[in-house]
């Protein structure tokens, strides 16, 4: 399943903080680091990464949880999400702190970017991970930091809709940040529940025009084809085609990569 769908990828380990992962990575030049969405590390995550490598950078597949290269059945879906959610390593429902697994990415981003060079490491977070380029850009090399979907924690009542899932400490070292000059890109479709106009909202109170909002609309009888359920911007709910608003903002986080770690061309 995984020699198929993860071909051309050198599957290697990262040691940090006491803790061994398997790790999958492609290309060359500055690194990004690509923390897959719930169920895993699907065939459409790796599509995603393999566009990244061929934009002329270093893609970095950490495994979290899941089974690596499977399609998502909806059993998959579930059984991934239920031992998630008990995980000791991720942070669902409280606010105001992020996922203790957090402070293993960001001894990956330390050594992606000490074997990478560059100006930094570029981070891409999706649903269930989707927040933790935020909170790893407080402490960590991290230059091109993208939110796609960011569910955690979720979304219920108003006080977890509008929570970072990040600490006080680390928002306010992100704000620093961006007082000089850095950015953050985040994704959503308008009626995600999961990602709430809430969290967004908040995005831009704390972090001002900082924090580029692309906000793809999926309410119904959208003129895109966009289902009403739609989550997975840069994945499962692209829509391949010439015009599609999702390539839009596929196109627009390739860039914002590249861009921020000084990238020109590709393969």
């Amino acid at each position: 399943m995984e020699s198929d769908v993860l071909d051309g990828f050198e599957r290697t380990t990262c040691t940090a903080l006491g803790a061994t992962r398997d790790v999958w990575r492609s290309g060359s030049g500055p690194c990004v680091i690509v923390i897959t969405e719930l169920p895993g590390i699907t065939p459409r995550v790796v599509a995603f990464a393999r566009q990244v490598a061929d934009r002329g950078m270093t893609v970095v597949l950490p495994h979290l949880f899941g089974v690596d290269g499977r399609e998502p059945t909806s059993p998959y879906v579930l059984g991934s999400l239920m031992r998630s959610c008990v995980s000791r390593e991720f942070t669902v429902l409280a606010t105001g702190r992020s996922s203790p697994v957090v402070a293993w990415l960001r001894e990956l981003a330390r050594q992606e970017h000490a074997r990478c060079g560059g100006p930094g490491v570029g981070v891409v977070g999706m649903c269930f991970t989707g927040g933790f380029a935020l909170a790893m850009m407080a402490d960590a090399p991290v230059v091109a930091p993208v939110l796609s979907q960011p569910s955690l924690p979720f979304a219920i009542g108003a006080r977890r809709a509008r929570d970072l899932g990040c600490s006080i400490g680390e928002l306010a070292a992100v704000r620093a940040k961006v007082a000089d000059g850095a950015e953050l890109l985040g994704l959503r479709f308008t009626g995600d529940r999961a990602v709430p106009p809430a969290r967004f909202d908040a995005l831009r109170r704390e972090l001002g025009d900082g924090f580029i909002a692309v906000e793809l609309d999926s309410s119904p009888g959208n003129p895109y084809g966009h289902r009403a359920g739609a989550h997975s911007v840069l994945t499962e709910d692209l829509v391949d085609r010439p015009g599609a608003p999702t390539m839009a903002a596929l196109e627009q986080v390739l860039g914002f990569l590249a861009a921020k770690l000084g990238v020109t061309g590709g393969r």
